[in-house]
């Protein structure tokens, strides 16, 4: 298990020392109780239709194991674009507010589930012909932060985390020639957490040996200088308006224009 420090959403700089450190960072307390209940029933009735509709053999990341796809259409997702919580930790992360939201979504496992391979969640996108320039040799360019609907253990599938490997340019080894010491690298923190990740930073899935799903949600952003096609489904308007100034400029790129304008108050 991971020695991981939870820190307080008041302390935005020594969140960002970490995440620079380490490729990812743990956030105590991102979301409120209230918050929490509401992403909680969202994110349970989507996998309840999602398992309904396909049964574990067939689940999209391997047996047992499922990602959600894009789900920020839903307002238990959209909730948690902009929180006070997170923002002022990605403000310090890229010294600036111009970053973009990419939509949300985010994974979950039901027991049975196997540990997954390391994996990054981006590959090498520059393609220099000269090799000189790779995108491991850039600052941040794209920031995922996971939710975590469920006390993350040893036992239910946390995820686990190779630190400092998010700027290397070698890629993770295939699962049975890791070392014994990486498949333990597991994050354990209690629901609640927000877990603050540089995508190219090696990672997976860990065996659910529970019999409890283990659930988080997601929602991306990226850097104010990057940009990549294929943002995901459509922000429908109605959840755009629910935003604040600010979320509205972070999801410009992602909203439905096409779709029928409304007007809804924020819940």
């Amino acid at each position: 298990m991971l020695d991981t420090e939870l820190i307080a959403p008041a302390d935005p700089a020594r969140a960002a020392a970490v995440f620079h450190r380490d490729g990812f960072v743990a956030i105590k307390d991102a979301l409120t109780p209230a918050q929490l209940d509401f992403a909680r029933a969202g994110a349970r009735r989507v996998v309840d239709e999602q398992m309904a509709a396909t049964p574990l053999e067939d689940a999209n990341r391997g047996h047992a194991r499922y990602s959600f796809g894009s789900q920020i259409h839903h307002s238990e997702w959209t909730q948690l674009i902009e929180l006070p919580t997170v923002l002022p930790v990605l403000d310090a992360i890229w010294g600036s507010e111009h970053y973009i939201c990419s939509g949300g979504g985010g994974d979950y496992s039901s027991p049975g589930a196997r540990i997954q391979h390391l994996h990054s969640d981006m590959a090498d996108m520059l393609a220099d012909p000269l090799g000189q320039v790779s995108i491991y040799d850039m600052p941040v360019p794209f920031i995922v932060v996971n939710f975590l609907m469920v006390d993350f253990a040893e036992i239910n599938g946390a995820i686990r985390f190779v630190p400092g490997t998010q700027r290397t340019r070698l890629r993770p080894p295939k699962l049975d020639h890791e070392p014994e010491h990486w498949r333990r690298s597991i994050v354990c923190a209690p629901a609640g957490t927000a877990l603050v990740r540089d995508v190219r930073c090696w990672h997976g899935g860990t065996a659910n040996d529970s019999d409890e799903l283990r659930i988080m949600t997601s929602i991306g952003y990226y850097a104010p200088w990057f940009r990549r096609p294929g943002m995901g489904a459509p922000l429908p308007m109605a959840r755009f308006e629910e935003l604040s100034t600010r979320g509205k400029e972070m999801c410009r790129n992602i909203a439905d224009w096409e779709g029928e304008e409304t007007s809804s108050p924020r819940t």
